[in-house]
Protein backbone atom coordinates (compact mmCIF):
# COMPACT_ATOMS: atom_id res chain seq x y z
CA UNK A 1 0.00 0.00 0.00
CA UNK A 2 1.47 3.47 -0.70
CA UNK A 3 -0.09 6.08 1.83
CA UNK A 4 -0.89 9.72 0.41
CA UNK A 5 -0.06 11.73 2.68
CA UNK A 6 -3.37 13.85 4.66
CA UNK A 7 -3.20 17.21 6.19
CA UNK A 8 -0.58 17.10 9.35
CA UNK A 9 -2.47 16.38 12.26
CA UNK A 10 1.28 17.01 13.87
CA UNK A 11 2.17 20.26 12.39
CA UNK A 12 1.55 22.19 15.81
CA UNK A 13 3.80 20.19 17.81
CA UNK A 14 6.94 21.50 16.21
CA UNK A 15 5.84 25.33 16.45
CA UNK A 16 5.58 24.25 20.81
CA UNK A 17 9.55 23.66 20.65
CA UNK A 18 11.12 21.62 23.32
CA UNK A 19 9.58 22.10 27.01
CA UNK A 20 6.36 23.56 25.52
CA UNK A 21 2.86 22.43 26.54
CA UNK A 22 0.83 20.15 24.65
CA UNK A 23 -1.81 19.70 27.08
CA UNK A 24 -2.82 19.96 31.00
CA UNK A 25 -5.83 18.37 32.57
CA UNK A 26 -6.60 17.01 36.00
CA UNK A 27 -7.21 13.40 36.85
CA UNK A 28 -9.31 13.37 39.59
CA UNK A 29 -8.17 11.92 42.93
CA UNK A 30 -4.31 11.86 41.27
CA UNK A 31 -3.47 14.98 40.15
CA UNK A 32 -2.36 17.11 37.13
CA UNK A 33 -1.40 15.49 34.57
CA UNK A 34 0.68 17.63 32.14
CA UNK A 35 2.19 16.43 28.38
CA UNK A 36 5.27 18.83 27.21
CA UNK A 37 6.87 18.28 24.18
CA UNK A 38 10.34 16.57 25.36
CA UNK A 39 13.67 18.07 25.53
CA UNK A 40 16.24 15.71 25.04
CA UNK A 41 18.53 17.48 26.94
CA UNK A 42 17.37 18.51 30.28
CA UNK A 43 15.22 15.00 30.17
CA UNK A 44 18.61 12.54 29.44
CA UNK A 45 18.35 11.02 32.90
CA UNK A 46 14.84 9.93 32.88
CA UNK A 47 15.16 8.81 29.41
CA UNK A 48 18.02 6.74 29.95
CA UNK A 49 16.61 5.32 33.18
CA UNK A 50 13.08 4.07 31.25
CA UNK A 51 14.88 2.47 28.29
CA UNK A 52 17.88 0.76 30.02
CA UNK A 53 14.90 -0.59 32.43
CA UNK A 54 13.46 -4.24 32.63
CA UNK A 55 10.57 -4.67 30.40
CA UNK A 56 11.32 -1.83 27.69
CA UNK A 57 12.91 -4.33 24.80
CA UNK A 58 10.38 -3.36 22.37
CA UNK A 59 11.84 -0.29 22.62
CA UNK A 60 15.52 -1.07 20.95
CA UNK A 61 16.79 1.18 23.02
CA UNK A 62 18.66 0.15 25.79
CA UNK A 63 22.33 -0.50 24.04
CA UNK A 64 22.65 3.20 23.34
CA UNK A 65 24.71 5.28 25.52
CA UNK A 66 23.57 8.46 27.27
CA UNK A 67 25.02 10.25 24.06
CA UNK A 68 23.38 8.63 21.68
CA UNK A 69 20.09 8.59 22.93
CA UNK A 70 20.36 12.13 23.24
CA UNK A 71 21.19 12.23 19.61
CA UNK A 72 18.27 10.11 18.85
CA UNK A 73 15.98 12.28 20.75
CA UNK A 74 17.44 15.03 19.22
CA UNK A 75 17.09 14.08 15.61
CA UNK A 76 13.67 12.99 16.20
CA UNK A 77 13.33 16.44 18.13
CA UNK A 78 14.33 18.38 14.29
CA UNK A 79 11.45 16.24 12.32
CA UNK A 80 8.63 18.25 11.29
CA UNK A 81 6.46 14.55 11.62
CA UNK A 82 7.11 12.76 14.70
CA UNK A 83 7.38 14.25 17.87
CA UNK A 84 8.29 12.94 21.64
CA UNK A 85 6.19 13.83 24.32
CA UNK A 86 6.61 13.59 28.32
CA UNK A 87 4.13 12.93 30.35
CA UNK A 88 4.24 14.48 34.29
CA UNK A 89 1.76 13.65 37.08
CA UNK A 90 2.06 16.69 39.37
CA UNK A 91 5.63 17.40 37.92
CA UNK A 92 6.61 13.82 37.99
CA UNK A 93 7.72 11.91 34.88
CA UNK A 94 5.55 9.01 34.47
CA UNK A 95 5.50 8.51 30.29
CA UNK A 96 7.38 8.72 27.02
CA UNK A 97 5.03 9.43 23.96
CA UNK A 98 6.15 9.32 20.58
CA UNK A 99 3.66 10.41 18.40
CA UNK A 100 4.13 10.62 14.03
CA UNK A 101 1.86 10.75 10.86
CA UNK A 102 1.67 7.23 10.11
CA UNK A 103 1.60 7.93 6.28
CA UNK A 104 5.35 9.32 6.43
CA UNK A 105 6.24 6.25 8.03
CA UNK A 106 6.93 2.17 7.47
CA UNK A 107 3.97 1.93 8.67
CA UNK A 108 2.01 3.97 6.42
CA UNK A 109 2.86 1.35 3.52
CA UNK A 110 1.05 -1.53 5.56
CA UNK A 111 -2.37 0.01 5.88
CA UNK A 112 -4.81 2.34 4.59
CA UNK A 113 -3.92 5.83 6.61
CA UNK A 114 -6.90 7.94 6.78
CA UNK A 115 -7.13 11.74 7.43
CA UNK A 116 -6.36 12.52 11.03
CA UNK A 117 -4.14 8.98 12.20
CA UNK A 118 -2.21 9.64 14.09
CA UNK A 119 0.54 6.71 15.10
CA UNK A 120 2.03 6.42 18.82
CA UNK A 121 4.23 4.58 21.10
CA UNK A 122 3.70 4.76 24.68
CA UNK A 123 6.91 3.95 27.51
CA UNK A 124 5.65 3.86 31.06
CA UNK A 125 7.85 5.31 33.11
CA UNK A 126 7.75 5.76 37.24
CA UNK A 127 4.46 5.17 39.00
CA UNK A 128 3.91 7.70 41.80
CA UNK A 129 3.40 5.80 45.36
CA UNK A 130 -0.33 7.81 45.84
CA UNK A 131 -1.62 6.12 42.45
CA UNK A 132 -0.79 2.74 43.52
CA UNK A 133 -4.35 0.75 44.02
CA UNK A 134 -6.41 3.19 42.26
CA UNK A 135 -6.46 1.66 38.83
CA UNK A 136 -3.60 4.00 37.24
CA UNK A 137 -2.27 2.29 34.00
CA UNK A 138 -5.71 2.25 32.88
CA UNK A 139 -6.30 5.79 34.28
CA UNK A 140 -3.51 7.22 32.42
CA UNK A 141 -3.91 5.20 29.73
CA UNK A 142 -7.48 6.81 29.24
CA UNK A 143 -6.07 9.85 29.63
CA UNK A 144 -3.11 9.78 26.94
CA UNK A 145 -5.39 8.74 24.49
CA UNK A 146 -8.02 11.88 25.40
CA UNK A 147 -4.94 13.93 25.02
CA UNK A 148 -3.90 12.82 21.66
CA UNK A 149 -7.73 12.57 20.64
CA UNK A 150 -8.53 16.68 21.76
CA UNK A 151 -5.17 17.26 19.49
CA UNK A 152 -6.39 19.62 16.04
CA UNK A 153 -7.48 17.39 13.46
CA UNK A 154 -6.81 13.55 15.32
CA UNK A 155 -9.40 11.50 14.49
CA UNK A 156 -7.68 8.13 15.46
CA UNK A 157 -4.45 6.26 17.16
CA UNK A 158 -2.69 4.19 15.18
CA UNK A 159 -0.67 1.48 17.22
CA UNK A 160 1.86 -0.99 16.05
CA UNK A 161 3.40 -2.84 18.64
CA UNK A 162 5.55 -5.75 18.38
CA UNK A 163 2.97 -8.88 18.34
CA UNK A 164 4.98 -10.26 21.62
CA UNK A 165 4.42 -7.01 23.53
CA UNK A 166 1.06 -8.95 24.96
CA UNK A 167 0.45 -6.18 28.03
CA UNK A 168 0.50 -3.36 25.36
CA UNK A 169 -2.21 -4.80 23.10
CA UNK A 170 -3.72 -5.58 26.46
CA UNK A 171 -4.07 -2.08 27.08
CA UNK A 172 -5.13 -1.07 23.73
CA UNK A 173 -7.73 -3.42 24.16
CA UNK A 174 -9.17 -1.72 27.53
CA UNK A 175 -9.12 1.58 25.71
CA UNK A 176 -11.34 0.14 23.18
CA UNK A 177 -9.19 -0.33 20.49
CA UNK A 178 -9.70 -2.20 16.87
CA UNK A 179 -7.39 -5.01 16.50
CA UNK A 180 -6.39 -4.79 13.28
CA UNK A 181 -3.77 -7.14 10.99
CA UNK A 182 -0.24 -8.58 12.33
CA UNK A 183 2.15 -6.53 9.41
CA UNK A 184 5.38 -6.68 8.76
CA UNK A 185 7.89 -3.73 9.71
CA UNK A 186 11.71 -3.16 8.76
CA UNK A 187 12.58 -4.22 12.40
CA UNK A 188 9.27 -5.98 13.88
CA UNK A 189 6.12 -8.29 13.39
CA UNK A 190 3.41 -5.86 14.74
CA UNK A 191 0.17 -6.12 15.60
CA UNK A 192 -1.80 -2.92 14.75
CA UNK A 193 -4.68 -1.40 16.50
CA UNK A 194 -7.19 1.77 16.30
CA UNK A 195 -8.77 3.80 19.05
CA UNK A 196 -11.69 6.35 17.79
CA UNK A 197 -13.66 7.78 20.36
Amino acid sequence: MTATVPDRVTAHLAALGRGGTVDERDLPGLGTLTTTVLDPDTELDVLHAWVTARGTQFWGLAELTREELRDTYAYVDDLDHHHALLVRLDGVPVALLQVYEPALDPVGEVYDVQPGDLGLHVLLGGRPPHVRGTGWTTRLFTALADVLLDQPGVRRLVGEPDTRNTPMLRRALLLGAELGPEVDLPTKRARLFFVTR
